[in-house]
């Protein structure tokens, strides 16, 4: 079965409260429901209880309510329909889908799957809507609908399941006699409750029938008919349950139509978008903030990050005469922006939620599949002010990274796998300026020693240019810190402590790093040895250029990827 949504605990079974439906001295309502969307409306709606409607759950598989859907397949509609929502259901199943032993099978398949009840109607396999030519419509012999009813009885495992018999003897316009005949042998088999069918569009029939019975058995009735008679009509004639048996179906039918027929001839979706539901509310009725929730549970020990932050504050010095009308990171690169590069990058390897901080021309960096912080300090204020706008994007595993980066695939694949809560990405064959722009020098613990299973190396430093005591740096950090578990809030108090200084407006990311490690945090060093590229001056972004057409799939025609 599907794993099913968690719902406060109920004091009796779905069988039971069925039962007490049709037991209770109030009139009770079941609404119709053809698939889990619709089930969880009727729950939302109020209602205690479910009609599963043979004909909506043939119409949305968009066949005749003639049988033409197979017992199974109905059995898997009302799966889902058990799993969204924790009410007891009622199944319409037609004539039992065969012989008594059709009847006992399907009882035992329904219990399995939570079905608390089954409707029967006393018409020959395979049957036709009642309401289709329901006077031509033969009904089945007395003795062997009672065997089906026998057979389904004896088969149930719950003694608080349901079996209704429906009487279809007014339709087929065999008298009322023959209905209350029909009802009393069903009640004397075991039936629990009788379901009496009517065409008419008055009730009159119907209410005849209900004095005749005289409250022998429960009585079910379904008004598709007779729609506007007053309910307190039913109340006063003894009704125990009135079925709403095909109402949703037939909304959902029309709406449907109407918006396609409108888009159609509109050819927008501008004068439709604000009268249907919107995308988030089905998210909602499919359950997303459970799933978000469970997430949290079951995949916080072992999946990659789920966020990245991205710092795009910039419009790069030295790059003026290019980002006059954007920032750095909308750049052109390869065919596309610099950022969709470390974007698409990220979404590869499952992390989708994304937050770009922009400052300069913020205004036109591309949402798309992204969410946007502003800076609005950025002239005044450096990478870590930047970040503290987007401080709700690291309660949990996080990357967070410049934004005008481009890399091999592998650099964050091996980033994402590391089980330190503190990792970075150090570059080992830069440790000597090779032009104005470079920064970052990396002080760790170990030299990168380009053994596979080499030694770990921790994060000692990060400074803007070589120290003057004469030690080399081991590499050059790249711009990449990866924070899993843990370490995300120990991140965000270090944040927190840093904003308390005076010259907070003027730090950037080393001097997060930097704090990290006088607090006695652990930052592993990932090395790598080429495979990235930085834009910071008009120079790299030439050169990024032919670095992206090196990540390009082959199936695209780009030259062979260069060695770097």
């Amino acid at each position: 079965m599907n794993a099913p949504e968690s719902f406060p605990p109920q004091a009796l079974s779905r069988a039971a409260r069925l039962r007490a439906m049709l037991s209770s001295n109030q009139l009770e309502f079941l609404m119709e429901a053809h698939n889990g969307l619709s089930a969880r409306i009727v729950r939302e709606a109020g209602f205690k209880g479910i009609w599963a409607s043979g004909l909506a759950i043939s119409a949305q598989f968009g066949v005749r309510d003639n049988n033409e859907a197979s017992w199974t397949q109905v059995v898997d509609v009302l799966e889902f329909m058990a799993d969204a929502s924790d009410l007891p259901i009622l199944l319409d199943g037609d004539t039992g889908y065969g012989n008594f032993n059709n009847v006992r099978r399907l009882v035992r398949k329904l219990e399995q799957r939570g079905i608390v009840g089954v409707c029967i109607e006393d018409k020959q396999f395979p049957k036709t809507n009642s309401f289709i030519g329901g006077e031509r419509q033969p009904l089945a012999e007395i003795d062997e609908f009672c065997g089906k009813i026998k057979a389904g009885k004896d088969s149930q495992q719950d003694d608080d399941f349901v079996l209704v018999a429906r009487v279809e003897a007014l339709i087929a316009g065999w008298g009322m006699d023959e209905a209350l005949r029909r009802a009393e042998a069903y009640r004397q088999a075991g039936a629990d409750a009788i379901l009496i069918h009517s065409k008419l569009s008055r009730p009159d029939e119907i209410l005849a029938f209900a004095r005749e019975w005289a409250g022998r058995a429960p009585l079910v009735i379904v008004p598709t008919k007779y729609y506007s008679t007053p309910t307190r009509v039913f109340r006063d004639a003894g009704i125990g349950v009135v079925i709403w048996a095909n109402h949703l179906i037939r909304a959902a039918a029309s709406a449907m139509q109407a918006v396609a027929k409108e888009i159609h001839d509109s050819e927008t979706l501008v004068t439709v978008e604000d009268r249907i539901a919107s995308v988030d509310e089905i998210f909602r009725l499919q359950g997303a903030d459970e799933y978000s929730a469970a997430e949290q549970v079951y995949l916080s020990a072992s999946r990659a990050p789920r966020a990245a932050v991205v710092l795009a504050a910039s419009r790069g010095k030295g790059l003026e005469a290019i980002t006059e009308d954007r920032p750095k990171v909308m750049l052109p690169v390869a065919g596309k922006p610099l950022l969709r590069w470390l974007v698409d990058g990220f979404k590869r390897q499952g992390i989708n939620d994304i937050t770009v901080v922009g400052g300069y021309r913020a205004d036109a960096i591309d949402p798309a599949g992204i969410k946007v912080a502003v800076n609005e300090r950025h002239a005044r204020t450096g990478e870590l002010a930047s970040l503290a706008c987007a401080a709700g994007a690291l309660a949990n595993d996080a990357i967070i990274s410049y934004g005008d980066l481009l890399f091999r695939s592998y650099i964050l694949r091996d980033l994402l796998d590391s089980d330190a809560e503190f990792s970075v990405v150090v570059d080992s064959s830069q440790t000597q300026p090779s032009n104005q722009s470079v920064r970052d020098f990396a002080y760790c613990s170990a030299a990168d020693d380009r053994e596979l299973f080499g030694r770990k190396a921790l994060l000692q430093r990060v400074c803007s240019e070589p120290q003057r005591d004469g030690r080399a740096p081991e590499g050059r950090w790249i711009g990449l810190l990866n924070v899993r578990g843990a370490g995300a809030g120990r991140l965000r108090e270090t944040l927190a402590a840093l904003q308390q200084r005076a010259d907070f407006d003027t730090l950037d990311m080393p001097a997060l790093l930097n704090a990290l490690v006088e607090r006695g945090e652990q930052i592993e060093v990932l090395y790598v040895h080429g495979h990235w590229r930085g834009v910071n001056d008009l120079e790299d972004f030439r050169r990024a250029g032919d670095f992206a057409h090196s990540q390009t799939p082959y199936a695209s025609g780009a030259p062979e990827a260069p060695h770097d």
